[in-house]
């Protein structure tokens, strides 16, 4: 590994494409005929094969998670600083494996992809999707890389969810769950966000009622909006308080001046939309977000999270943040009292944070030292 790349990083790392032409059945009645994963894996698989760790990204992740993929790269994985040798999920001992979901737009079978039907994009026409999806095309993705039960699944955010649903769907095949800022289902006001982010992508011009790569077109604007939303209610307002204050980046108050004033928040805001617009697909946003709203852990379990967690052989790690107000730590303990009804083997933590539901990407000492606990002892009955 060159002495450029930071003491901990993977360092140089490469996705792999796994194609898979066996049908899919989805759960919204439809099949895929055949789809691709896009996938990075770190560490090493033991002779066991019991040592084999799944990382489950959130709304926005992908299979990029830890290391380089050039040494001219200055910005690593999502979660580079919690994947590597000595960290919390160590590649000296695990055999960590990250992927891109269907449905996402970084390589893997998604709206960006060509329907075979039409020889087109997909685009609006593909398949909406549940979270249960995502871990049946990932059990095929374990059963070609030779694993039969995962170490752990961990995941935060909806990543928790996908944690949540392999332990309930396939318990045999989960040791330990590990589920970060998440919940069993979202409130109606995280919905109602998720809503007015998508109101913002189909409301601007170019997104052609999802049609636009027809046209040569991104809708940006609507994308950009979109993410801001969801950018502010990932944050909280300590930090934004912190970070931003009313500093202004542009402009005076100073009457009779064209300048308008932009606070410093502001500029932030339209970096972080600007940048999301280039690299994300619209129709990808809306099919994701609508997986977040209808996921539902115990709904068919007759609206009883106990019997769902009852199904489950799994260990679990909850872990919440004290300024999430997204996931709030509240969602935690509802999870944690149902494991417990459930009488299933449960640790929980709330770290304090200022950083609200970013916090379980971020660096914190606690967070990392509960972790990294929880994981060397998964480590050692590997």
């Amino acid at each position: 590994m060159p002495d450029s790349f930071p003491p901990g990083s993977v360092g140089l790392v490469a996705p792999a494409v796994f194609r898979f032409d066996t049908p899919l059945a989805l759960s919204c009645g439809r099949t895929l005929p055949g789809f691709e994963l896009v996938v990075e894996t770190y560490g090493e698989l033991n002779a066991a094969r019991s040592n084999a760790v799944l990382i489950c990204h959130a709304l926005s992740g992908h299979h990029h998670a830890a290391g380089f993929h050039d040494p001219a790269d200055t910005k690593p994985g999502w979660w580079d600083h919690y994947i590597g040798p000595g960290k919390p999920i160590d590649t000296d001992r695990f055999y960590v494996v990250c992927l891109n979901n269907i449905g996402g737009c970084h390589g893997s079978t998604g709206p960006r992809a060509l329907n075979p039907e039409t020889g087109g994009p997909w685009g609006k026409h593909f398949p909406p999707l549940r979270v249960r999806d995502w871990v049946a095309s990932q059990a095929l993705l374990a059963d070609r890389l030779g694993i039969a039960q995962w170490a752990a699944v961990i995941g935060g955010s909806l990543g928790g969810m996908n944690a949540m649903r392999w332990a309930v769907e396939h318990p045999e095949r989960v040791r330990h769950c590990l589920v970060i800022a998440s919940a069993m289902k979202l409130t109606a006001q995280n919905i109602a966000f998720n809503e007015i982010a998508r109101r913002a992508i189909r409301s601007d011009p170019d997104f052609h009622d999802g049609d636009f790569a027809e046209y040569g077109v991104v809708p940006r604007n609507g994308l950009a909006l979109a993410r801001m939303v969801g950018h502010v209610t990932y944050l909280s307002d300590a930090l934004m308080g912190e970070r931003f204050g009313r500093e202004l980046r542009s402009g005076s108050f100073q009457h009779g001046l064209d300048a308008p004033v932009q606070f410093a928040v502001e500029s932030y805001l339209h970096h972080q939309g600007d940048k999301f617009a280039e690299s994300f697909d619209a129709n990808t946003y809306l099919l994701i977000t609508k997986m977040l709203d209808y996921f539902d852990l115990a709904r068919e379990y007759g609206d009883d999270p106990v019997r769902a967690f009852a199904r489950t052989q799994a260990r679990f790690l909850v872990v919440s943040f004290s300024s999430d107000w997204r996931f709030a730590p509240e969602r935690s303990r509802e999870i944690v009292r149902a494991l417990v009804g459930a009488r299933r083997d449960v640790s929980y933590t709330c770290v304090e944070s200022d950083f609200g539901h970013d916090a379980f990407l971020l660096p914190n000492p606690r967070y990392e030292a509960v972790m990294g606990a929880y994981l060397k002892r998964v480590a050692e009955t590997c």
